[in-house]
C-alpha cells in the first residue's frame, strides 16, 4: 500500500463496499480470546482505522475471530472517537442513516448501509445507568453510527443481526471518560457488549515515513504495560506520565474509549490483547483490549 493512499484510509473515513469474511491462507497468529461467563459480556477496546483498511485481509479476519470467541451479545453499546459533546448523549434507538464523517473519496463509499437493528431498550438502561450516577444526557434521535462504530461492526457482526446504540464520550475529560464507562459497567450482566473504538497512537501529521518510528513503539509499549497492570491513575494522567504523549495524541479524542472501556471492567479481570501490531510503516497501532 503506497504512502498516500495510507494517509487517506487512516486520516479520516470511506468505507469499503462490505466486510467480507473469506478464510484467511494461515490461521490466526493469535488465540482466539474466550470471555469468562457466558452470562457476562466482556468489554473491548478496539483500533477502528478507516474503512478501507477492511481491504487488509488480516485485520478483517482478526476481528471477525476475535467476536466469533465471544458470546453473541444481546446489543452492543459503542462509543467511538468521532463523537463526543457535552452532556453526553444517547443516539438513535431505531435505524437512521449513517454518518458518513468523511470526504474526497468515491461516491460507493457514501452508499454503504449497515442495517443493525435500533436497540430501543438499551437506550433505556442507559438512560437509568447515567442518572444512578447523576450524569447528564441528551438525546440525539437522528444521529447514526459513524465509521468508528460501523467499520468494526461490519467484521464483527457482518450480518448486521445484533442491535446496536451508540452513545457519545462525555466530553474529553479523561476522569469523566473513565467515570462514565464506571456507570456503564451493569450493562455487562445483561448480555451488552461494550465496546470503546479509538486508537492508542493517532497522529495523523507525523504518522508516516519510513518506519514506525520509536516514539509510537514506546507509547504502545507503555499503554500495554500499563493496562496489563490496571495502573487506573497512570492511565487517566497519560499525558503527564506517558512517554511521547503529545506527540502520540495531539488531540485526545482518540485515546479516550481506551479509558471508557477501563472503567467499565471491575479492577479484578483479565486484561488482554487480541490484536496489536502496526499498521504497515507508520505510527498507528492495531492494540485492541478485551477486559474480562
Amino acid at each position: 500500500m503506497k504512502r498516500r493512499e495510507l494517509i487517506r484510509y487512516l486520516a479520516a473515513a470511506p468505507l469499503l463496499a462490505g466486510c467480507k469474511r473469506e478464510p484467511a491462507a494461515a490461521p490466526s497468529e493469535r488465540p482466539i480470546v474466550s470471555a469468562a461467563p457466558a452470562s457476562k459480556m466482556p468489554v473491548v477496546f478496539l483500533a477502528h482505522g478507516a474503512p478501507p483498511l477492511l481491504d487488509d485481509e488480516q485485520w478483517v479476519k482478526q476481528l471477525g475471530d476475535w467476536a466469533g470467541g465471544l458470546p453473541k451479545p444481546k446489543a452492543v453499546l459503542m462509543v467511538s472517537a468521532h463523537w463526543a459533546t457535552l452532556p453526553a448523549a444517547i443516539g438513535a434507538t431505531t435505524p437512521v442513516p449513517l454518518v458518513y464523517d468523511f470526504y474526497g473519496f468515491p461516491r460507493r463509499y457514501y452508499e454503504m448501509t449497515y442495517a443493525a437493528p435500533g436497540a430501543p431498550e438499551l437506550a433505556g438502561r442507559v438512560e437509568s445507568a447515567l442518572q444512578s450516577a447523576s450524569i447528564p444526557f441528551a438525546h440525539l434521535a437522528d444521529r447514526g453510527l459513524d465509521h468508528g462504530a460501523y467499520v468494526p461492526l461490519m467484521c464483527m457482526y457482518p450480518k448486521a443481526d445484533v442491535p446496536v446504540l451508540q452513545v457519545a464520550l462525555p466530553g474529553l475529560d479523561p476522569q469523566a471518560v473513565f467515570d462514565f464507562g464506571r456507570a456503564l459497567q451493569p450493562l455487562r450482566d445483561e448480555g451488552v457488549l461494550i465496546i470503546g473504538s479509538g486508537f492508542l497512537t493517532h497522529n495523523l501529521r507525523e504518522g508516516f515515513g519510513g518506519g514506525t518510528p520509536q516514539w509510537a513503539k514506546d507509547f504502545d509499549a507503555w499503554a500495554q504495560d500499563r493496562l496489563a497492570q490496571r495502573d487506573v491513575d497512570a492511565l487517566i494522567d497519560f499525558r503527564n506520565k506517558a512517554p511521547a504523549a503529545a506527540r502520540n495524541h495531539p488531540t485526545i479524542e482518540h485515546y479516550l474509549p481506551v479509558l471508557l472501556s477501563l472503567g467499565a471492567s471491575p479492577g479484578a479481570e483479565k486484561v488482554a490483547f487480541p490484536i496489536d501490531g502496526f499498521w504497515g510503516p507508520t505510527s498507528f497501532t492495531k492494540r485492541s483490549v478485551q477486559f474480562g
